[in-house]
């Protein structure tokens, strides 16, 4: 009769995870397909007419500090850079239109979520060895 040389229960041998590998031709095509992708996303708002709101500018005839309601501190930093009155006048009377598109808010959103899910289906195989590797 043979006796069983086994004490308990055999431990599996644990499989580390290993990243796959990518090539340095593969590493640079992703840095400039990123780039290029991050450059159209920055000019496609400008392209399209996207960007910010309009700006209105209303300069009274007459233009003094303290019209444009400057204290003497704020007066003599704008002189310390060469600007007078009514130079500084279209700097602190211009305002901005900051109107929120509510389409605009939520076609965002959409982007932003789909691509999280995206790359989380995409990634699924690698973060479950990564996950099983760590807790299993």
């Amino acid at each position: 009769m043979e006796k069983n040389e086994s004490k308990g229960p055999q431990k599996k041998e644990r499989q580390y995870y290993e990243p796959p590998i990518q090539s340095t031709a593969g590493q640079i095509f992703d840095s400039v397909f990123l780039l290029i992708i991050i450059y159209c996303v920055l000019l496609l708002p400008i392209v399209l007419g996207l960007t910010a709101g309009a700006t209105t500018t209303e300069i009274p005839e007459t233009v003094t500090w303290e019209v444009l309601e400057q204290n003497e501190v704020m007066q003599a930093q704008w002189a310390k850079i060469g600007i007078g009155p009514k130079e500084a006048a279209e700097y602190i009377l211009t305002k901005f239109d900051y109107t929120i598109n509510p389409l605009s808010l939520i076609f965002t959103a959409i982007v932003v979520v789909g691509y999280f899910v995206i790359v989380l289906r995409f990634s699924d195989r690698e973060y479950k060895d990564v996950i099983s590797e760590k807790f299993d």
